[in-house]
């Protein structure tokens, strides 16, 4: 079956990719972070700066050029042509750990109020720093991870009230 994409290039271009598309790109992987690609007989040096896990949003450097990329799925396509948004479905007062990884960061305290999108901590995982942010508004009513820990992946982290 085949996946279609939504690519967002800097909130002004956007591409349809279908994911044997992008399987077919001549892209070799140096590191966890950096890439080398081959397109159109031109040479590209790509290095992942930033990514935020939930908003599926990263920050990517192509040669000397800086861009953010959004990536939407079919279903978050499909949300999107059925009216509805994203933040309205999440209700859930837990922040889990999307992947194992060190905590760098733990921006908020206990009892502190938090707009939707705020970043709560930076965890690094696979020698990259992701953005953890709040997927609502709320209030920070505990936290369980110390700044220099290790997380597993679905490991309680912060809890909103």
């Amino acid at each position: 079956m085949t996946k279609n994409f939504k690519v967002t290039v800097d909130n002004s271009f956007e591409y349809n990719l279908k994911d044997s598309e992008a399987e077919s790109l001549d892209v070799l992987k140096l590191s966890e972070s950096k890439f080398h690609a081959i397109h159109n007989n031109k040479s590209f040096n790509i290095k992942l700066e930033k990514s935020d896990f939930y908003n599926k949003e990263y920050i990517i450097r192509v040669n000397s050029n800086k861009y953010t990329v959004k990536i939407s799925n079919h279903l978050d396509l499909l949300i999107k042509e059925m009216g509805f948004t994203v933040g309205a479905t999440k209700k859930s007062n837990d922040i889990k750990s999307p992947m194992p990884g060190l905590i760098l960061n733990i921006n908020v305290e206990k009892g502190q109020k938090v707009a939707e999108g705020e970043t709560l901590l930076i965890l690094e995982a696979m020698k990259m720093e992701n953005t953890i942010s709040s997927p609502k508004e709320g209030i920070i009513k505990s936290i369980h991870i110390k700044q220099g820990e290790t997380v597993e992946k679905g490991e309680l982290m912060i809890e909103l009230e």
